[in-house]
């Protein structure tokens, strides 16, 4: 893992490229910085602005932790009954699918009007965008359990709980964290969203705010700050990959 984040600053340096030129592209052409900003305006706008912006990250920061665990717990469970239960699996399963396909944006104000401008429509929101990818990343998981290992488990006495306590589960914790890591970038991003549905705070309604007064450097901003606090939980997730699947780990380390 040390190793892997040591090699980032491949990526970082192609980043630096990127933010020279985009600084010497608006410089060059002359492009109005209410239109496109150079990143040294952003960069300093976030310093100056940081009194002011620090609220709305903490609002943004508690919103997303919280619907990412409440959206994980939920997916998660879902992802068990259904593989516990093969006739609940055949009949929810494709209305599962059909659930990712209504855009998050537009069930938004439907929330608003059912449940009102409280914490509820938020956090429908981010459980709606985090389950799903742990779900299906769950039960691809547990459909990967080696038939071989069932065998010899069965063959021993095991019963069906402990075959799935003992073995599917353990064997699917990466797949689990596959998911994991997926919805913790999205409840980010479905915080924002859900703050535009009438929040007091959070970065969704700093962007509101910023883009009403054709401020785009806190804008880009708010933006920059998404994309840190998704790498992050990211980060985090991996970090807690790191020590809970050792085996995994040993495993590919063998080979």
């Amino acid at each position: 893992m040390i190793n892997n984040l040591l090699k980032g600053w491949r990526p970082a340096l192609v980043l630096l490229l990127l933010f020279i030129i985009w600084e010497m592209a608006v410089k060059l052409a002359d492009i109005p910085a209410w239109l496109l900003p150079p990143p040294t305006d952003i960069l300093k706008e976030a310093i100056e602005g940081w009194g002011n912006f620090h609220e709305h990250l903490q609002s943004t920061i508690k919103l997303s932790l919280l619907g990412f665990v409440i959206g994980s717990s939920v997916g998660l469970l879902t992802a068990i009954i259904l593989h516990l239960i093969p006739m609940v699996r055949e009949s929810i399963y494709p209305l599962l699918i059909l659930s990712q396909n209504v855009p998050i944006i537009v069930l938004a104000p439907l929330l608003v009007i059912w449940f009102g401008f409280g914490l509820m429509p938020k956090i429908i929101v981010i459980t709606l965008v985090c389950f799903f990818p742990i779900t299906v990343a769950a039960l691809d998981g547990f459909r990967q359990t080696p038939n071989e290992l069932k065998h010899y488990m069965m063959m021993a006495g095991a019963n069906r709980r402990q075959l799935f306590w003992k073995l599917e589960l353990p064997f699917s914790l990466p797949a689990i964290f596959s998911g994991l890591k997926i919805s913790a970038t999205y409840s980010v991003m479905g915080a924002v969203i859900s703050e535009w549905l009438g929040a007091k705070s959070g970065i969704g309604v700093y962007m509101t705010l910023a883009s009403s007064s054709f401020r785009t450097d806190r804008v880009f901003v708010a933006i920059l700050f998404i994309m840190i606090l998704s790498l992050l939980l990211f980060l985090l997730i991996l970090l807690a990959e790191h020590f809970l699947v050792r085996w995994k780990r040993m495993e590919a380390e063998r080979k």
